[in-house]
């Protein structure tokens, strides 16, 4: 097990300030036992953060260092290393490293490993971007939808006849305001609008190289489980 962090920002932020008797406290929570272990990762991961926060000349003088956990079935090993990945808001993979040496063995090559790390990487940062404009998506999506229902051309609006009534005259903002207080109440959730929208380009299909192909067969069992 070979422990990684980005650097502190945001959420990361949480995991660097975490003393490793504060790790070990958290690991606590969800693995009984195996007080070494924890201790061994919680330091690991702590110096790790430290070595991040070192100048580039300071850094590249120390060396990363790696972990292997050895011991039977069901102790905790996995789950010290799902936890400990966790904290540390970086991407982790299970893999069953036997099954690439059984004899006769015909599947995913070992590359594979790299490309789901690094899909789940992309995915986590993805995630990690999508929750930072949340906010501004759930305000732009509410102004189109008040747009849709009061329409500036002066339109009859989507719904109109069944909108409660707004005060004559007033002035198109207030007039936006009172819709927006009744879309957030859910009283205008039963409205139809029509929103006009651009066709998706079509995916692209990824090229297989020759030792690739055998994945075909993989990739297309995994969508098929999806659906």
């Amino acid at each position: 097990m070979r422990l990684h962090q980005r650097a502190a920002h945001g959420g990361d932020a949480v995991s660097a300030s975490l003393t490793p008797a504060q790790i070990v406290s958290e690991l606590d929570r969800y693995i009984v036992g195996q007080g070494k272990a924890k201790r061994a990762v919680a330091i690991a991961l702590r110096n790790r953060w430290r070595r991040q926060n070192l100048p580039p000349e300071l850094r590249d003088e120390v060396a990363p260092k790696n972990i292997i956990m050895i011991g039977p079935t069901g102790v905790g090993k996995t789950e010290i290393a799902r936890r400990l990945a966790k904290l540390a808001q970086a991407p982790f993979v299970k893999v069953e490293a036997s099954k690439y040496t059984e004899v006769g063995y015909v599947g995913r090559d070992v590359e594979s490993m790299i490309r789901d790390l690094t899909e789940l990487g992309v995915n986590m940062v993805k995630a990690e971007l999508t929750a930072q404009v949340q906010e501004k998506a759930e305000r732009l999506a509410e102004d189109r939808l008040l747009d849709l229902l009061l329409p500036r051309s002066g339109a009859e609006p989507f719904g109109s006849a069944s909108l409660e009534q707004v005060t004559p005259g007033a002035s198109r903002e207030a007039t936006l305001e009172k819709l927006r207080s009744q879309l957030r109440a859910g009283r205008l959730d039963e409205r139809m609008v029509e929103l006009e929208t651009q066709q998706q380009a079509m995916p692209m299909l990824e090229i297989f190289s020759g030792q690739g192909m055998e994945e075909m067969g993989i990739h297309l069992k995994d969508m098929l489980s999806n659906m």
